[in-house]
């Protein structure tokens, strides 16, 4: 477990633009059972991937979309445990990975983007693709 005082400034790149934080599995289960709409999760991660494309392009998309996921949340990897493991349940079949961005919509996993493809990416690039997610999905 990552320390609180090195989690929270990078927690709140996000919070700070709406996004929920998800604690507890029971936060999760309760917002994506039966639920109409989109939902935009970003597993967060201490990575420099995480601070230099994910939250960055996250953030670009959502500011530069016309088409926006109706919710935003956010779990923390290595702080947010139970969360984490609960997202990542709904995130099957795919391997755990942090950073990572999952869009659902009416509670099922519509687009997962992968560590592997925030890695080594700049952030405009993950905006661009997250708005043409956004654009097909929301």
């Amino acid at each position: 477990m990552y320390p609180e005082e090195l989690v929270v400034p990078m927690k709140s790149e996000l919070t700070e633009h709406g996004f929920e934080e998800f604690i507890t599995s029971d936060d999760v289960d309760n917002h994506l059972k039966d639920h109409k709409g989109t939902t935009l999760i970003v597993i967060n991660s201490v990575c420099g991937c995480a601070a230099g494309a994910a939250r960055p392009g996250v953030i670009m998309a959502l500011q530069n979309s016309d088409k926006k996921p109706d919710h935003l949340a956010t779990v923390f990897a290595g702080f947010d445990k139970e969360a984490t493991e609960k997202v990542r349940e709904y995130t099957l079949p795919y391997p755990p990975s942090s950073p990572s961005i999952a869009l659902f919509k009416d509670g099922e996993l519509a687009h997962f983007v992968e560590r592997h493809h925030i890695e080594g990416r700049p952030a405009q690039l993950i905006a661009n693709h997250l708005i043409d997610v956004f654009n097909e999905y929301c």
